[in-house]
């Protein structure tokens, strides 16, 4: 166990709790969230800790008793007992954390190859993340969407949000931060008169949602261009330029928004989306220059990675990353992702714990 670790995260868990007493630090919303979120990610560790201590104290006690009266041996073998569980759970909290867990999360979904079955089945990706995030209270809010004839979905962007802070700095990204890849589904498409399966997919990708403290862009390395939106969206849609095209020129990263019906609307979306992609590219260039990081893990953001497939006529569900299958799809598209989830979390779990790095990148 790291003391001088220890010793710098009780320090700062002092100070926050400091900073959330003080009535001055409300009349910045942004700040009190970032302040809330870190101290609500510190508060489990504090109480190990404090578990912890109040154990060790025990054991003194008990043993000064047992210099008193042999009585008191078994006592203080009891005590004694629990003190290696509570160390190793404090242990394993001091172990570093992804840095975005307690964020929410911008996804996008987009079909891929597969023409109307591709967008059906990304249609179907984006109910199943809807029904989970239900499950867990959270929030879904589209930011940008482009449907399908058949009602698919061909390109979509929306922000799931839990309410208030996270219980112990467990925001969304920390469930969902595995999701990113390519979904690859197989079964009969609606649109096949011979009974044939198919192959198709869609592409993932999960973001932390960025603060603008997060990321700083120059209005200079900005270029924006509006267009005319098409598709479903109201009257304004191919009678207003509304739409908007963001181009970061240092990064070269697009973004393009056309759901609202305002320039300013569609603006202010886009701009959370690729303050989110390039706190992403920052973290991913950060992690490069200090070698390993954070690439003990299973997550991924590429949505060139083949990650997971979903065969309906087994029912079949299998996450390739670790070699997970299940046969309950159709519970799992109908929202109940936690034993996948909970699988890609202990497999991280223990590649954080090997302080193997290498380990999860065969993952």
């Amino acid at each position: 166990m790291s003391n001088d670790r220890l010793s710098t995260l009780l320090a700062e868990y002092a100070d926050l709790e400091k900073r959330m007493e003080d009535p001055s630090i409300h009349a910045d919303q942004a700040l009190v969230r970032r302040v809330g979120r870190r101290f609500a990610e510190l508060a489990p560790l504090y109480a190990a800790h404090q578990e912890l201590e109040a154990a060790r104290a025990d054991l003194t006690a008990a043993k000064e008793l047992a210099a008193e009266d042999p009585a008191f041996a078994s006592e203080v073998e009891a005590v004694a007992a629990v003190l290696p569980a509570l160390e190793e759970k404090l242990g394993e909290m001091l172990i570093p954390r992804d840095p975005s867990d307690a964020k929410d999360v911008i996804i996008e979904i987009k079909a891929g190859e597969g023409g109307q079955e591709s967008a059906l089945f990304a249609g179907d990706l984006l109910r199943m993340y809807t029904r989970y995030a239900e499950r867990r209270g959270w929030v879904v809010e589209v930011i940008d969407s482009q449907e399908s004839d058949l009602g698919g979905v061909k390109d979509i962007s929306f922000a799931v949000k839990t309410k208030g802070l996270p219980e112990g700095g467990h925001g969304v990204w920390s469930r969902m931060k595995w999701e990113g890849g390519v979904h690859r589904v197989q079964r009969v498409p609606v649109t096949e008169s011979q009974g044939r399966i198919h192959t198709s997919a869609a592409g993932v990708l999960v973001l932390p949602e960025a603060e603008e403290v997060d990321v700083q862009i120059e209005p200079g390395d900005l270029r924006i261009d509006v267009y005319r939106s098409s598709g479903p969206g109201g009257q304004s849609v191919n009678t207003t330029d509304s739409a908007v095209r963001i181009t970061h020129l240092p990064t070269g990263t697009v973004v393009s928004c056309q759901n609202e019906k305002s320039q300013l609307q569609n603006k202010e979306s886009a701009m959370r989306i690729l303050r989110s992609r390039l706190l992403v590219q920052a973290q991913e260039a950060a992690d490069a220059a200090a070698g390993d990081a954070r690439k003990a893990q299973v997550r991924t953001v590429d949505r060139s990675e083949r990650v997971r497939t979903y065969n309906f006529p087994q029912n079949r569900i299998t996450d390739h990353r670790i070699g997970y299958t299940a046969y309950n799809l159709d519970l799992v598209l109908g929202g109940e992702l936690d034993g996948v989830l909970d699988a890609l979390a202990d497999a991280d779990r223990a590649a954080r714990l090997a302080g193997d790095p290498e380990l999860s990148r065969r993952q």
